[in-house]
């Protein structure tokens, strides 16, 4: 069974770990997009002691770590671009997997998880970004009914801004 929960402080380690580890799979993919400042251990402390860390759980298990927040983002209200909408959203940052989880789909099943926890939540809209060369998760995205909306600035750098609606 997969399930969506809120990260607790006891799992931060597993957290970071999951971060590392997404970190290094981007470089073996021959890109940057998390240096080795940003995210950063304070950064999943401050996810999860804020109640914006989750983790995915397959069968008990974290399998995945992501930030979900639902106070917006800055960096998306200067969009070169055009959001499809302007109602409340919810942003997934910073999302990765355990490497023994990876092939297995668990990307497009958290998606789902996230969305049934924004309907719950009375969030019709998810707002998301990755940089141009994260070919890997563009794909997942879009295969996830997500649109290409435009690009944004975050950190100091153009990204690929995508959203959806449900």
């Amino acid at each position: 069974m997969n399930t969506l929960e809120f990260a607790q402080l006891e799992d931060w380690e597993i957290c970071n770990q999951i971060i590392n580890a997404g970190r290094d799979f981007q470089k073996e993919q021959g890109f940057v997009q998390w240096t080795d400042d940003y995210p950063n251990k304070d950064t999943i402390y401050n996810d999860i002691k804020n109640k914006k860390g989750y983790v995915v759980k397959v069968d008990g298990v974290i399998a995945g770590y992501m930030c979900i927040d639902y106070d917006g983002e800055p960096a998306y209200e200067d969009i070169q671009g055009k959001w499809r909408t302007e109602e409340p959203y919810a942003v997934v940052h910073r999302m990765a997997f355990n490497k023994n989880f990876r092939g297995m789909g668990l990307a497009g099943i958290t998606f789902k998880l996230i969305e049934e926890m924004c309907i719950q939540n009375s969030i019709r809209n998810i707002r998301i970004d990755t940089d141009f060369p994260n070919e890997r998760m563009q794909h997942i995205l879009k295969k996830n009914g997500y649109e290409n909306c435009g690009v944004i600035i975050f950190q100091g750098s153009g990204k690929l801004a995508f959203d959806k609606s449900f």
